[in-house]
């Protein structure tokens, strides 16, 4: 295992497996008939990995993912455990470093989709209301403002992409030229019925999400399932609601800040990336922790 300076695990390794599949974030392990997925402490922006992470953070997406799988019990997913002990003899060993940030999950046959929800017109989503007067193609009628709630969440498929390129927003149409009518249909439903029962939720402590992605699978009956994280803050925009205002960009409880960090120093957003100030790492898992807590009603036990 892969630590930095800050105890920040970057790179997961378990001798006795092949190498697993890196993502930007994720490690993946196949263990034959399931997967391991570890979540590292791994950061991306502007679709760049940056050298160092931001402790705890792989915690924190495991732990919130693991609290929505349970809270949206309707919807079926891949988790299998989450439980070291449950894990195959050949993690044993690596439990301390496994524990918290680690699942056993369900080999699916993944739906090459990122599942969108927008309740709010804020990123790209605004810069292009600007110019057009719709989002992803999709038009609305006028007089929005930045952040303002939109009448109707949208719904606004995307292509996935290979690490290191950007996702590319697709219409509902060539969303189902790429599948077909009935799975888009379910798909845009299914996120869209996500969504708005985790935004209740969370409005209900204080906490706007403004959109998330979802991605979803087949299981081995040819059923759609929920995989990957769910609402966590790389996945979402989460708001503070005492903070949020329309006609600016809110503060948010995400990835953002590290962003705006970005922005701030001109990064020309390709690679390599600069390493982050410790405050930036320090105030980044902040914002992770405070996301997890405030939606959890949760204590976060730090490492």
């Amino acid at each position: 295992m892969e630590y930095d300076q800050n105890n920040a695990l970057l790179r997961s390794e378990i001798s006795g497996l092949p190498s697993p599949h890196r993502g930007k974030v994720r490690d993946m392990y196949d263990l034959g008939e399931t997967l391991l997925l570890v979540a590292t402490d791994r950061i991306s922006a502007f679709d760049c990995v940056m050298p160092n992470g931001i402790p705890d953070k792989g915690k924190v997406l495991t732990q919130l993912s693991l609290f929505w799988f349970d809270y949206l019990d309707w919807m079926p997913n891949h988790l299998i455990s989450a439980d070291t002990a449950d894990y195959p003899a050949s993690c044993r060993g690596y439990e301390a470093d496994l524990a918290g940030r680690s699942m056993l999950i369900r080999k699916t046959e993944v739906i090459p989709i990122e599942c969108v929800a927008r309740g709010y017109l804020v990123g790209s989503g605004w810069k292009e209301y600007q110019a057009s007067g719709s989002v992803c193609g999709i038009p609305l009628r006028a007089g929005y403002d930045q952040a303002d709630k939109l009448d109707s969440p949208l719904f606004t498929p995307a292509t996935k992409a290979e690490q290191g390129d950007h996702d590319e927003n697709i219409s509902f149409e060539r969303m189902v030229s790429l599948t077909d009518e009935q799975t888009a249909q379910t798909l845009r439903d299914t996120t869209l019925k996500l969504y708005a029962q985790a935004s209740e939720y969370a409005a209900d402590r204080g906490v706007i999400i403004a959109d998330t992605k979802f991605e979803f699978g087949r299981d081995e009956n040819g059923s759609t399932i929920l995989i990957d994280e769910v609402l966590t803050p790389d996945s979402s925009r989460f708001w503070p609601a005492e903070s949020y205002a329309p006609g600016s960009n809110p503060p948010s409880l995400d990835k953002q800040f590290v962003r705006d960090y970005l922005e701030s120093v001109n990064f020309n957003k390709k690679p390599p990336a600069p390493e982050l100030p410790f405050d930036i790492v320090e105030k980044t898992r902040r914002k992770y922790v405070d996301a997890y807590e405030a939606l959890t009603e949760r204590t976060f036990a730090h490492s």
